[in-house]
């Protein structure tokens, strides 16, 4: 690793003792996300992803998501780790982000149990809250992960990250 690991504190967590291949597991963490002044999700039964180098991606049940503002996408992916992928875009008033949500219809046996279960990026968000405290976004816009004060970095997603 080219990068120096910051040694946590305690009650932190260093993405770097994540596992890779990555880990599920389950979170009874009070877990928000609102856009465009409403809660688009509300949940304490989230599941989150933890894997080397990345702050933790969370997954949300699909009832405590507001449905009604999410839109399916065409786009898909591939997770080496997860399967086929698939997206929602959300449109709530008059603001729409295409493809800022994906979930896995047929995740792979390691990670059956976030089967339709809805990760969201975020960066476009009004704002996303981990036991109410704000959450920065991972750096790239490729990545999904949540940063919050109990994590600690450096962070897959800044810059000269690639090779890591």
């Amino acid at each position: 690793m080219s990068q120096h690991r910051i040694e946590p504190q305690p009650g932190q967590e260093s993405v770097w003792d994540y596992p890779r291949p990555p880990r599920l597991e389950e979170t009874s963490k009070h877990i928000q996300i609102i856009f465009n002044g409403v809660t688009i999700a509300d949940t304490h039964q989230a599941k989150r992803v933890l894997e080397t180098s990345h702050p933790p991606v969370y997954y949300i049940p699909p009832e405590d998501i507001q449905q009604d503002y999410l839109i399916k996408s065409p786009r898909s992916t591939f997770c080496e780790w997860k399967g086929h992928g698939a997206y929602y875009s959300l449109a709530v008033g008059d603001k729409r982000i295409d493809d800022v949500a994906w979930y896995y219809p047929e995740p792979t046996p390691a990670f059956a149990t976030i089967a339709n279960y809805v990760a969201f990026y975020p960066a476009p968000m009004d704002a996303c809250f981990v036991n109410g405290e704000k959450v920065e976004p991972q750096p790239g816009s490729f990545y999904g992960g949540w940063i919050t004060s109990d994590i600690v970095g450096p962070f897959k997603g800044v810059q000269g990250s690639w090779g890591w």
